[in-house]
């Protein structure tokens, strides 16, 4: 697992690493407009996990998710802020962002 001291280190690290995609949180899954692809849950995995803590407010506090999925070989990146999701999205969804928050 990489280290990195800020969020743009570890989008642009992981862009280098083939993570080319921007993917956004729906209620059901990952959507990529880039591309227009919908992916639900069972669709992608989530391959390493990069946690940033706001300078002067915690609750400014992001997470970087690295995302694969055999759906085409595509690789890209979810950005999110902590527990944003939580009351948005479906239990299926939420369990699988759940299990890389440890």
């Amino acid at each position: 697992m990489h280290v990195y001291d800020t969020i743009t280190a570890a989008l642009s690290d992981l862009d280098h690493r083939g993570y080319t995609l921007d993917f956004n949180l729906t209620a059901v899954g990952l959507e990529c407009k880039q591309i227009n692809l919908f992916l639900r849950p069972e669709e992608f995995e989530i391959e390493e996990v990069y946690r940033f803590e706001g300078m002067t407010d915690p609750a400014d506090s992001s997470v970087v998710y690295a995302i694969s999925s055999n759906n085409g070989n595509l690789k890209g990146v979810l950005v999110d802020g902590y527990g944003v999701y939580a009351e948005n999205v479906s239990p299926e969804l939420l369990n699988k962002l759940k299990i890389h928050q440890g």
